[in-house]
């Protein structure tokens, strides 16, 4: 029974510690079931007593190969049941960041165990004497804190974000499985064989060719590990990528209902607009007293911009009542026809992101006279250029080239600037944005105009 205590402590407990560290990392910031509170002590008590009959199990056959590899897979396993039990997440979600976990205790393990056969091919370790086994895990706590600080600076703390609102692919995550339980299954079989060939003390050879395969066999997990991580990185952003061409889709979509919307309203408001404006005039022959304030008003309504396309006359016409209402001035000298290879949709969601995050910028500026919006679009040198000037109040952050909202919700406020991006790069263009004192520029550039269309 004392062998199945000790084999707990240096094994079993040791080894759930580490992946619960990990999965404390990557689970930080999921979604947490009601009652997690109560449900995470009682989860971690019954995970480590279930390492007792796991430890009796691993000393009566821990020297086989299927033997290590079940006691692991036993304990990954309750580890995935109890992270379902506590957090509110859907399976595929849990599994993936358990089996992220995993991956990360398994990388500082082989790193660990590179510098450890190295150390013992060397004989570094020998004057540690009856002091050995204090030393010993006095080293590896400490090498365990530094590479878990690594991993999560490195790593997961780029992941965090991410993995809270993105949906897994399952043929990835099958792929990081698959990757990660092949790494177990040689961790398994390098464990059982090499430590019959130590001498001494485990991963200690006095043959150099068994120093050589132990320590390619540890390169080659961590390898593993590292692949399995890249995998999850790409299945991430594979998801993440997704989801913002479904949303341009929806975006592109709408812009094209709100386009027929908009022509429809204001060609009404014209048309009515244009009687009122006639009517008012025959009542101004007739004597009517103080009709030119209102013949003001109305002509507001009367008026359309000129952008030489049909669908941004309608666009820049729409949000120029808005910036009547506001106070703010829209300058815009474009010359239309050069867009005319951009389909209309993706057109309108373009300019209409665009005019929507300047007038989002301005509306609220104290100043009226730095309500200002400028755009200009014009070829020039064989290049299309696209560029959107307006001021600004308060800071402004970028991150990777683009503003970042000042909302709350950034998935969905973000997403604008984000979709003008797409639309650009979809057309052969590239999109720089950058801030100036108070003003804000934004420049779109199209390659692959010659003169004869300046």
């Amino acid at each position: 029974m004392g062998e199945v205590f000790y084999l707990y402590g240096i094994v079993i407990a040791e080894f759930l510690f580490e992946l619960c560290v990990f999965c404390f990392l990557f689970f930080r910031k999921l979604k947490r079931a009601r009652g997690f509170w109560w449900k995470l002590p009682l989860s971690l008590a019954a995970l480590f007593a279930l390492g007792l009959p796991v430890a009796w199990f691993y000393t009566a056959f821990g020297e086989t190969v299927w033997g290590r590899t079940l006691v692991y897979l036993v304990l990954f396993a309750a580890v995935i049941l109890f992270s379902v039990w506590c957090f509110s997440e859907k399976f595929f979600k849990v599994l993936f960041c358990c089996t992220l976990a995993y991956a990360a205790q398994n990388l500082v393990y082989k790193v660990f165990l590179l510098f450890w056969t190295g150390g013992e091919a060397f004989r570094l370790f020998d004057g540690w004497g009856n002091l050995f086994d204090l030393w010993y895990r006095l080293v590896y706590y400490s090498f365990f804190a530094v590479c878990a600080a690594a991993v999560y600076f490195l790593y997961v703390r780029g992941m965090e974000e991410k993995l809270q609102s993105c949906d897994l692919d399952s043929r990835m995550l099958a792929i990081t499985v698959v990757v990660l339980g092949i790494t177990v299954l040689l961790c398994s079989f390098e464990d059982v064989y090499f430590a019959r060939l130590s001498v001494g003390r485990e991963n200690r050879f006095d043959e150099p060719v068994y120093v050589v395969l132990r320590q390619t066999g540890n390169a080659f997990s961590a390898v593993c590990c590292v692949i399995a991580f890249l995998l999850a990185s790409k299945t991430v952003v594979a998801r993440e990528l997704s989801r913002e061409v479904e949303h341009l889709k929806y975006a592109i979509r709408q812009s094209e209902l709100q386009y027929r919307i908009s022509k429809d309203t204001i060609d009404l408001i014209n048309v009515k607009c244009h009687d009122i404006r006639y009517k008012l005039n025959m009542l101004s022959a007739q004597g009517a007293p103080r009709l030119g304030d209102l013949a003001e008003t109305v002509s507001i309504y009367d008026s359309r911009i000129e952008t030489g396309s049909p669908l941004l006359n309608v666009l820049f016409t729409e949000k120029s009542l808005f910036c009547e209402q506001n106070r703010i001035e829209l300058s815009c000298m474009i010359d239309g026809g050069k867009l005319s290879f951009i389909e209309e949709g993706d057109l309108y969601c373009l300019f209409g992101n665009l005019l929507d995050n300047a007038l989002e910028a301005v509306k609220d500026i104290e100043d009226e006279g730095r309500r200002v919006i400028d755009i200009v679009v014009k070829a020039k040198d064989g290049l299309l250029l696209v560029q959107e000037e307006n001021y600004f109040d308060g800071p402004l952050a970028f991150e990777d080239g683009l503003p970042v909202t000042t909302k709350g919700d950034r998935d969905y406020h973000g997403f604008g600037m984000r979709s003008i991006r797409l639309i650009a790069r979809k057309y052969g263009g590239e999109l720089s944005a950058f801030a100036k004192g108070d003003v804000f520029h934004l420049n779109i550039i199209f390659s692959g105009f010659g003169r004869e269309n300046e």
